[in-house]
């Protein structure tokens, strides 16, 4: 996994700010890969509660995360059972890597 202490420690306190205590989040994407270069942070987060803004919710995690550690390109999927789930969501699940 392509992530730092400080990068890791970053994502998980802007998830718990901005989605709670009860979400996850899952590194997933070609970050997970350690041979791998460059690439985005994708992030899966999953919440076992509806979400009622996930735009505004998104943007307000992927800001703090930015704020914490520098400009990243930075994208956020949300798993909630109120929100449809795209071709995404399955191969999110599947290679991400719980941080």
């Amino acid at each position: 996994m392509r992530l730092n202490h400080t990068e890791i420690a970053a994502i998980k306190k802007a998830t718990d700010k901005t989605f709670g205590p009860q979400a996850d989040v899952m590194l997933f994407g070609s970050r997970v890969d350690d041979t791998a270069k460059g690439g985005d942070i994708d992030l899966l987060v999953t919440v076992p509660y509806s979400v009622d803004n996930p735009a505004l919710s998104m943007a307000k995690m992927e800001t703090a995360i930015i704020m914490a550690i520098g400009d990243r390109k930075i994208d956020v999927v949300i798993n909630a059972p109120n929100l449809n789930k795209g071709d995404i969501h399955p191969i999110a699940q599947k290679q991400g890597v719980l941080l």
